[in-house]
């Protein structure tokens, strides 16, 4: 697996053909909902519309000339440094092979280069995303609240924050 990610080659630019490859992206994970699929087409659609005047940056993983996963992130508004992850996603069929942890590695060093110094990410509590916090924590994230039945009941969010970017990317 790790042949994979050696394999790999990143853009930030969004072509239009990135609209079906993150429908195929969250689709094959089985993590997300038709309503969340549909949001993250709308954060491409938007940033394809506006350009970096929509808050929306992405990185795409590349293999092969087919989009194997993509990181979403923007500036919080109304804050100084702040900054989203709004999709980190690979494809089901790509999962386990770092792809993640580079695509999370290049976004905190974009963030940096942009003058971010926090990003936040949130997830779900239910036990399927157990992996995905673990992952989260594993990477350097901590855990700064935990709201309990927010997305339903049963299923609250939960949010991590990494801070001092422009000091670990410098």
């Amino acid at each position: 697996m790790k042949e994979i990610v050696k394999s790999l080659t990143y853009r930030q630019e969004p072509l239009e053909s990135d609209v079906a490859a993150i429908r195929c992206i969250v689709e094959s994970t089985d993590f997300f909902n038709a309503e969340e699929r549909e949001i993250a087409l709308e954060l491409i659609s938007e940033r394809l519309l506006k350009g970096d005047s929509s808050g929306y940056h992405f990185i795409f993983a590349v293999r092969d000339g087919l989009v194997v996963g993509y990181s979403c992130f923007g500036p919080i508004m109304g804050t100084t440094a702040s900054y989203d992850l709004y999709w980190l996603a690979v494809h089901n069929n790509c999962r386990g092979a770092g792809i993640g942890r580079q695509l999370l590695a290049r976004s905190e060093r974009l963030i940096a280069a942009r003058g971010g110094e926090r990003i936040y990410v949130d997830t779900a509590s239910r036990n399927q995303y157990g992996p995905t916090r673990a992952f989260y924590l594993a990477c350097g994230y901590r855990q700064e609240a935990h709201l309990a039945d927010f997305y339903s009941p049963g299923d609250g969010k939960v949010i991590y924050v990494k801070v001092g970017l422009r000091q670990i990317y410098g």
